[in-house]
């Protein structure tokens, strides 16, 4: 069970919001964010980044960065994906994110039901956090945006696909490329449905 401490112990210090976005994928990286916000942030409209509309988020994004203490974005590969399998690479794009504010956090609020291990502070899981926390929803948003760019960008490196469009989730438009193209070096080989041989049957050999 994640090690709960008292929110309230720490109003006077640097606490960070931590989350991710794109562990659901079937492509592209797994992102991270952790944000620290003064209480006084006056950012209103913050949400879970899946309430909020691609024109919300990036509003809210700019904007989130003029005014955290600090905030920092980081990233784990496909290929540490496929090595590490995606709840570990998202615990290590979580603490890559952590480890990347200044200043430092003194305590983390992560979304979910796990601790990102090596953290270097103290940390509390918080089931549906992003929910329930400011910090947590602005790390949402910076992780959801950051990745949705990513992806976009992906599209024109691999075109065909629709990344832009689906940002690699497995919609029916991106399973009916992936008949037709078969997978490219940004698809996460060990997920279901591209770890199924027979998805692929009609591809040339």
């Amino acid at each position: 069970m994640p090690r709960r401490i008292a929110i309230s112990t720490y109003t006077q210090s640097f606490v960070a919001g931590v989350d991710e976005a794109g562990r659901g994928c079937l492509a592209g990286p797994v992102y991270a964010a952790a944000v620290i916000l003064d209480t006084g942030h006056g950012i209103r409209g913050l949400d879970d980044s899946k309430q909020l509309s691609a024109l919300q988020r990036e509003s809210l994004f700019d904007l989130i960065q003029r005014r955290a203490v600090a905030f920092a974005i980081a990233r784990a590969e496909v290929e540490e994906i496929e090595r590490l399998n995606i709840l570990h690479a998202s615990m290590l794009a979580m603490r890559r994110a952590v480890e990347r504010l200044s200043p430092a956090a003194q305590h983390c609020l992560i979304d979910g039901n796990r601790l990102p291990p090596m953290l270097p502070c103290s940390a509390e899981a918080v089931v549906e956090g992003d929910a329930i926390h400011s910090p947590i929803m602005a790390a949402s948003i910076l992780a959801k945006v950051a990745r949705d760019r990513e992806m976009q960008r992906l599209d024109a490196e691999f075109p065909g696909y629709g990344f832009a469009k689906h940002k690699g989730y497995g919609t029916p438009e991106h399973l009916a490329a992936l008949r037709r193209q078969g997978p490219s070096s940004m698809h996460r080989m060990g997920f279901a449905p591209c770890a199924q041989p027979d998805l692929f049957a009609g591809q040339p050999a």
